[in-house]
């Protein structure tokens, strides 16, 4: 997507072959700066402390994390290493895990020598793939937006946290419909949820749109039953970090509530995610394992002072304490359906075994 007329990616390999370059989301939307990622450590510190996010580029940088660590030590005791390691750097975002094993089952057979060379191939396949990936998602989700009942007004959608072209390589997956729709002429409106804590909506999904030229307004979390209430809402699309094999949906924490909200008032409700986000091997969103993070995060904002310069201010009072969960579940009996590559289905196994037949039947008992 752009960046003021100029395609990036969120992340790609430098020329000269060993360096990884990523967009520091950290400092968006008020300062667009990239860094480097040298070795498995700057991997592993880029997923934890967010600097990339998002449940397909989590994957990608995992994916290249890999290469990195083989590129310090081929051996398997480094191979493992690097895996375990960045594995458990976030805990609920499926496709990091997906990504690492990935690349290292790429590259078990291949002798040391080469082992390095292989990884960084597989993870330039890996982010290919998710490009393609979420290019269809958008075309399957701009065909189901252009079927909705709505016409002589532009199209109401709500989206939750930020699944755009900053949480996967390219397109998105939630927004990836919206810009897809947008580049076909439709008339369309997205209401921004903020996101807290960490506000993903406001500074990151709202500055996405904002370089697109998408038409969009940022509202408080608490606001978007309210706008289904009054018929100002056509559909809810929200991304997903993880996706259990009977459809349930994990993902930012308030996806939840909205989907209830969206439910009551009888507005459609998806989720769009590629196939690397299917646990196929969790049998419902109840087993997933739900990140808390630092409390710090609900204590504190980041933003722009009066001086023009970035501040964290408190918002709590000194010794209340916080906590923060930074997932929930969304059951599938809230969900319309589920956008992916191979196009629209059930949140369901029926659903999901339809869309990937192939996978469903080979999955573990």
């Amino acid at each position: 997507m752009n960046v003021d007329g100029q395609h990036y990616r969120t992340i790609w390999l430098s020329d000269d072959g060993v360096t990884v370059q990523v967009i520091d989301q950290r400092r968006l939307p008020h300062e667009f700066i990239t860094t480097q990622l040298r070795t498995v450590e700057d991997a592993v510190d880029a997923i934890a402390n967010m600097t990339v996010r998002g449940a397909p580029l989590i994957g990608a940088t995992a994916a290249f994390g890999v290469a990195l660590g083989l590129r310090a030590d081929p051996s398997e005791e480094g191979l493992l290493n690097a895996v375990r390691r960045l594995i458990d750097s976030r805990p609920t975002a499926v496709n990091l895990a997906w990504a690492a094993h990935e690349v290292a089952n790429a590259v078990r057979p291949l002798p040391l020598a080469i082992r390095f060379a292989a990884a960084v191939k597989e993870a330039q396949r890996i982010c290919e793939d998710d490009v393609a990936s979420c290019l269809r998602i958008g075309e399957h989700g701009a065909n189901l937006l252009a079927q909705l009942p709505v016409t002589g007004r532009p199209l109401q959608i709500l989206t939750h946290c930020n699944a755009g072209w900053l949480a996967a390589v390219d397109w998105g997956t939630a927004l990836a419909p919206v810009y897809r729709a947008h580049q076909r002429g439709m008339a369309l409106h997205v209401w921004v949820d903020e996101t807290r804590p960490r506000n993903q909506g406001a500074s990151l999904t709202a500055w996405e749109l904002g370089q697109q030229g998408i038409p969009h307004t940022v509202i408080a979390d608490n606001a978007g039953g309210h706008l289904m209430q009054q018929g100002k809402v056509d559909v809810c699309i929200v991304g997903a970090d993880r996706v259990a094999a009977n459809g349930d949906v994990c993902n930012k924490i308030g996806t939840y509530l909205k989907a209830l909200a969206a439910f009551d008032n009888k507005v459609p409700f998806y989720a769009a995610l590629p196939h690397s986000t299917i646990d196929w091997d969790m049998p419902s969103g109840a087993m997933i394992r739900i990140e808390e993070r630092d409390p710090e995060e609900v204590h504190t904002m980041v933003g722009l002072d009066t001086h023009g310069a970035l501040s964290r201010v408190r918002v709590t009072p000194v010794g209340s304490a916080a906590a923060n969960y930074a997932f929930d579940v969304t059951p599938a009996r809230l969900l319309a359906g589920l956008i992916t590559e191979r196009g629209v289905g059930a949140a369901s196994p029926q659903g999901l075994a339809a869309l990937y037949p192939n996978r469903a039947q080979t999955r573990k008992p």
